[in-house]
């Protein structure tokens, strides 16, 4: 076999390389490549039919000081190069793998030189041959035919090829690969896997699967086209992470999940300092690959990222790590600390202030702190984030939540929860809050649309019949909310409000045992949440167990002497006990301190129907101004 000269062009079957210019061309035609796999065909070429060892390759293509994971880069360069040779490992055309050893080129190749300008080169005759004027027309003529049947010919099937190629509209991010194999990184990884899922998702109009529904794919063993029809996704986004101090290798590879083809792959080296304006380049090259055009907004809204303290970020990463694995108390404390921690060390991190805000609103409606700690802290919290980045979809859902449960504006909260989808239509909690004010409002096709559409961007999202739930609540169907109360039980047997639900579902029929089962199982599983225990108290009293429903309300009060206890849930103890004035009494108690429980549930409560018909009551709807 011929050796190639680096600075020659090379030939190989239908393949020419050009060093000098940097090119790969098939038949003529050049095909796009990166520099990586293009410098590593070249090497390969200069050692045909020889093994080139994984060793050689390091210091050729990656010198001693570079920071770089070198055998996955390896592989993603091998695996551009393949998918642009148009062969695959397992039946390899040009490039043979050697497992564990190294890469060997297997076609005879041609080095082509440059040929003398002359028809004769011949030292023994100065004889010149002179052709007539016709016959360089007749060249002539036949060049250009040669070239217009070309270009038509590759035009053509370009223009084929366009036609057949599928349109990328949705797909789905895998977990990040944690490459410090360090079990005390992953909140690194994970938290790499959820910035991207939040930069990708406001890309308009991609599909992009939520982050519950592709966790459980960490480590997986199933295929990509079988995780793509789980997830109903035409590609897959799977990736590496590996930090070395202040720097981080991200390796990113956006792969066709039917034929398993890889369509795009590169690598980032940064500082950490960088990296959420690195996540915003990520998702601009992920969107030119799907051939989406990102608006003016959206370009500069993934331009425009700045630079964060790096400690910030890390606290900030904690924190959200926390936050997903559950809204239990403990994870909340956690959370919130790692938030507060991040916007000291950050004070222009408007991310970390809308996480502390998120977490101060969950606290607020588990009940767990106060409406005017809760509340009114993340409005402060929520009103800095979007101060720094009036932008940020996470601000605009919380925004949203804290003017319907607590300032009471109905109008505002709906048009917060739209102005969140806007800026990313992908975005799961603002889709579900908004489905929640929806059913709240009585609007039940709405609510159903909006539930639908969180399918579609999370299929396994693991509280569905919750949703579903709080609708048929809110609607007073409770047959309904019986059958999606036990679908829920089934699916979640070790979630509380699953239970809750059913009770309320079995309380709504007059189903008073079966309604007491459930409550006991949700007050044990929430760790005595004050909503179940005073439905449980309240089945009880309207059950004849009075004295039971009046040991609730005892341990309630004294509760209530160094903890939160709602009022409200005093009052809806007070209501089955048959005690009206009491029962109002706790009610304005809500009213004057703007109770997220008083917004929510008093058109609809079925444990208030005995106040109904008080004009004490009708006069409190009043003054709630409620959405017609």
């Amino acid at each position: 076999m011929a050796v190639a000269d680096e600075s020659r062009t090379v030939r190989f079957g239908i393949f020419e390389v050009d060093p000098r210019a940097g090119e790969l061309r098939r038949n003529g035609v050049k095909i796009k490549l990166q520099e990586q796999p293009l410098r590593l065909l070249v090497i390969l070429l200069q050692h045909p039919g020889d093994i080139v060892t994984r060793e050689e390759l390091r210091e050729q293509l990656w010198p001693a000081d570079t920071f770089v994971d070198f055998d996955h880069s390896l592989n993603a360069a091998v695996k551009r190069l393949r998918d642009a040779l148009g062969e695959s490992a397992e039946s390899p055309l040009y490039i043979e793998t050697l497992a564990r050893r190294g890469y060997r080129f297997i076609q005879p190749i041609q080095s082509i030189a440059e040929e003398p300008s002359r028809l004769d080169a011949s030292p023994r005759t100065s004889r010149k041959v002179h052709l007539h004027p016709a016959i360089y027309t007749v060249i002539g003529i036949g060049f250009a035919l040669a070239l217009f049947l070309g270009a038509y010919s590759w035009a053509g099937r370009e223009h084929r090829n366009a036609a057949t190629k599928k349109r990328i509209e949705s797909l789905a991010v895998l977990p990040f690969e944690n490459l410090s194999r360090d079990p005390a990184q992953e909140y690194f990884s994970d938290g790499m896997t959820d910035a991207l899922i939040a930069d990708v998702s406001k890309i308009h109009p991609l599909r992009v699967i939520s982050r519950t529904s592709t966790v459980p794919y960490k480590g997986t063993k199933k295929s990509l086209p079988e995780i793509a029809r789980e997830l109903n996704v035409d590609a897959v986004i799977e990736g590496s992470v590996l930090r070395s101090g202040q720097r981080v290798r991200i390796n990113v590879e956006l792969i066709d999940a039917d034929a398993d083809r890889h369509l795009w792959a590169d690598s980032y080296d940064r500082d950490l300092g960088d990296i959420l304006k690195l996540h915003g380049e990520v998702a601009q090259a992920i969107a030119k690959q799907v051939r989406i055009q990102l608006a003016t907004e959206q370009q500069a809204r993934l331009r425009a990222t700045p630079t964060v303290n790096l400690s910030a970020y890390e606290d900030y990463l904690k924190a959200s790590f926390y936050m997903n694995q559950g809204p239990n108390y403990g994870n909340l404390k956690m959370a919130r600390q790692f938030f507060e921690s991040s916007v000291q060390k950050d004070p222009m991190f408007a991310v970390a202030y809308a996480g502390l805000a998120g977490s101060y609103l969950t606290l607020g409606m588990q009940r767990r702190i106060s409406p005017q700690d809760a509340y009114r802290r993340a409005g402060e919290l929520i009103h800095k984030a979007l101060e720094l980045d009036e932008m940020l979809p996470e601000a605009h859902s919380s925004l949203g939540d804290m003017t319907w449960q607590y300032e009471w504006n109905w109008q505002n909260a709906e048009r917060e929860f739209q102005r969140a989808l806007e800026l990313n239509p992908s975005c799961m909690w603002a889709h579900q809050s908004l489905g929640w004010f929806l059913s709240w409002s009585g609007r039940r096709e709405e609510a159903l649309a909006e539930f639908a559409r969180m399918r579609e961007l999370d299929p396994a999202f693991p509280m569905r019949y919750e949703d579903l739930s709080g609708l048929h609540y809110h609607l007073r169907d409770y047959r309904d909310l019986v059958d999606v109360g036990l679908k829920g039980v089934a699916l979640n047997p070790g979630e509380w409000s699953s239970h809750y639900f059913l009770g309320s579902g079995y309380l709504g029929l007059a189903r008073k045992s079966e309604a007491i089962s459930e409550f006991q199982k949700a007050v044990e599983l929430s760790q005595a949440d004050s909503d179940p225990v005073a439905s449980l108290a309240f089945t009880y009293a309207v059950a004849g167990r009075r004295s039971d429903a009046q040991r609730i309300l005892e341990d309630l009060k004294r509760q209530s002497k160094t903890s939160y206890v709602s009022p409200y849930m005093i009052a809806v103890i007070w209501s089955g006990l048959g005690d009206k004035d009491r029962a109002f009494e706790f009610l304005e108690r809500s009213y004057e301190e703007k109770s997220s429980d008083l917004a929510y549930f008093l058109r609809a409560d079925l444990r208030l129907d005995s106040l109904r018909g008080d004009p004490r009551f009708g006069e409190l709807i009043t003054r709630m101004s409620f959405p017609k």
